[in-house]
């Protein structure tokens, strides 16, 4: 089946909560009418609460949120939040699909805008329809809604659980009652007064994941630099410490609070590693990795001394960090999907308040490696999910 649009129907939200209970009407009447058989297991709900305009790329939401759908028995709500957007043109658009009651069925709330996301929803349908042999019911939702809306809905169709993504997302999951479940993903950190028991997903690569990494590529180093904002990543140089020792490595990590400070640092360490057994670490760090400063500085200085510089952000890599690790974003949808049911079964509020990303792929420059002497080989080289410069 292939489809050329979405759905165009747009609804009030009393228009919408009666659409959506004639759907489930018409739902329990088609049990009902096949008695003979035993009904099945209903599926879990879960709404996914996220805005286009976050700092996730297209991309990346396309692939978390199709992890999320290929999830065995759950129906997924869309609920995207949008603000102002012109409305899309109609266009050629297919006719609403029944949808499905049974394990795995998934009912999708979409923002009615405009392109590119508009494409990009069409194609996230069509797939989720082509992989789970599920028919989709979709519905656009029009803009501006509250917060006391959002909870309204999510009442009406007994949503228990809700997943929201990126900064915004977890803005209008936070007024959610707390009776509702909330895992948070997409963000890369998050206050501890902001998760109230949230279990939060952080798009921040998990230090023992980075550490094996650098072993492998580099098995004499033995010391690891890095230099951070302690209000932004204490959480995460504490999982890092841990990790270090297990991996028997020495991290020493250094507090700094804004850009001079950070700069000092690295000079300091700059002119006393060791290329031989030091490497200097790059987090995600908006004080301490300034993009038009400190990184510059960084990676040309480590190339005058051949030292290994790795990083926590991807694009680093096409700028000359030896390597970074990156969301595999339909993994990381499907390790959402499955925080919610795990803690929906449970019935708890959470566990740890930051999780590591640990759903990763491996950026590799290979210029910076052939400079540094690792003599990579062709087929270690394709064994890498990413290389620069392109190939």
């Amino acid at each position: 089946m292939r489809a050329s649009g979405l759905p165009m129907m747009r609804f009030s939200n009393h228009k919408l909560r009666a659409v959506l209970l004639l759907l489930a009407g018409l739902a329990f009447g088609a049990g009902s009418s096949a008695a003979a058989n035993p009904p099945p297991s209903p599926p879990n709900i879960l709404a996914v609460i996220y805005d286009a305009r976050d700092d996730l790329g297209t991309a990346d939401l396309s692939g978390i949120l199709a992890g999320i759908e290929e999830t065995p028995n759950v129906v997924v709500y869309r609920i995207a939040l949008k603000t102002g957007e012109r409305e899309a043109e109609t266009g050629h658009l297919r006719p609403p699909l029944p949808a499905s009651s049974g394990p795995g069925s998934i009912a999708v709330i979409y923002p009615d805008i405009g392109e590119p996301y508009r494409s990009i929803f069409s194609q996230i349908i069509e797939g989720i329809e082509g992989k789970s042999k599920t028919r989709v019911m979709s519905f656009p939702v029009g803009a501006n809604q509250s917060a006391q809306e959002l909870a309204a809905e999510l009442r009406q169709q007994n949503v228990q659980m809700v997943i929201a993504l990126g900064r915004n997302g977890l803005k209008a999951a936070s007024g959610l009652d707390r009776s509702i479940g909330i895992v948070v993903g997409g963000v890369l950190s998050v206050a501890e007064n902001e998760t109230r028991g949230m279990s939060v997903h952080s798009l921040a690569p998990d230090p023992a994941l980075l550490f094996e990494r650098l072993k492998g590529l580099m098995p004499s180093i033995r010391r690891v630099f890095v230099v951070y904002d302690p209000r932004r990543n204490g959480w995460l140089i504490q999982l890092a410490r841990e990790a270090a020792r297990s991996q028997g490595l020495e991290l020493v990590a250094q507090e700094a609070l804004d850009l001079k400070s950070a700069m000092r640092f690295y000079q300091d360490d700059l002119a006393s590693a060791d290329p031989k057994r030091d490497a200097l670490w790059l987090p995600q760090d908006l004080v301490t990795v300034d993009e038009s400063a400190a990184l510059p500085f960084v990676l040309q200085e480590a190339w005058n001394r051949s030292l290994v510089v790795f990083s926590s952000n991807v694009a680093h890599v096409k700028r000359g960090a030896l390597f970074s690790l990156y969301p595999n974003n339909v993994e990381l949808g499907r390790n959402l999907a499955g925080a919610a049911l795990a803690q929906l079964s449970s019935g708890s509020q959470g566990g740890r308040a930051m999780v590591p990303l640990k759903e990763v792929l491996m950026a590799v420059n290979v210029r910076t490696a052939d400079h540094l002497g690792l003599g990579l080989g062709q087929r270690q080289k394709l064994a890498f999910d990413l290389v620069f410069p392109e190939q």
